[in-house]
């Protein structure tokens, strides 16, 4: 019977692999760092996350935590959320000097049904927003699901973008949720879309859990 165990490298051949890695890899690092030096070091970021999947939220939360960690002031407005209880705002509730959440909504739109309420909350929200993007104790300021107040049209998009534009220029933005505006998208320094490919509410019929989606 033929062995067709490959036998092993040997001692050059490993050191001859060894070598053309790290010749690559040098080529890697000089590119790089030619690339590196033409780049400016800071910038305050139009950070958006949006599309289908889950993840939105929690990565701008997430940010927010880094900041914290950096002792880095954060503004959080949440434009929809407003009657949960989450994990993410228990727990920079812990960090008051460096983190000020204002949960302002009144639900999502489909348990409110009212939009005249909806539209007062979100400016009465926005206002909150403004104030911060003028505070330069604020470094990064999460504006949480302010995608869906302007897919419903409860704030003017040019308005927005227009705040955007004037905000303190080393201040991070970072806007949620889903349907981002397409000029909202061409504004953004910084777009990620989530792809959702599955879910366990639509799969299996499995509801939002503590620690998964708040």
């Amino acid at each position: 019977m033929t062995d067709q165990t490959e036998s092993p490298a040997t001692t050059s051949e490993l050191d001859a692999q060894n070598a053309r890695h790290d010749e690559k890899m040098k080529k890697i690092k000089a590119a790089r760092d030619k690339m590196m030096a033409a780049k400016i070091d800071k910038k305050g970021l139009v950070i958006v996350h949006t599309g289908k999947g889950k993840g939105k939220s929690s990565s701008a939360f997430g940010m927010a935590m880094r900041c914290v960690g950096h002792d880095m002031k954060v503004g959080v407005v949440q434009f929809i959320k407003g009657g949960w209880e989450t994990g993410e705002a228990k727990l920079l509730a812990k960090f008051p000097d460096l983190c000020d959440f204002h949960a302002m909504g009144a639900g999502f739109t489909w348990e409110t049904q009212n939009r005249a309420q909806d539209i007062a909350l979100a400016r009465q929200a926005w206002e909150k927003a403004c104030e911060m993007m003028r505070d330069p104790s604020y470094s990064m300021i999460i504006l949480d699901e302010l995608n869906i107040v302007l897919r419903y049209d409860f704030l003017p998009l040019d308005d927005v973008l227009a705040a955007l534009v004037e905000k303190l220029p080393d201040q991070h933005v970072v806007i949620t949720g889903r349907n981002a505006p397409d000029k909202l998208i061409e504004a953004a320094d910084l777009v990620t879309e989530m792809t959702l490919v599955k879910h366990p509410f639509r799969e299996q019929g499995i509801k939002a859990q503590i620690g998964v989606e708040f």
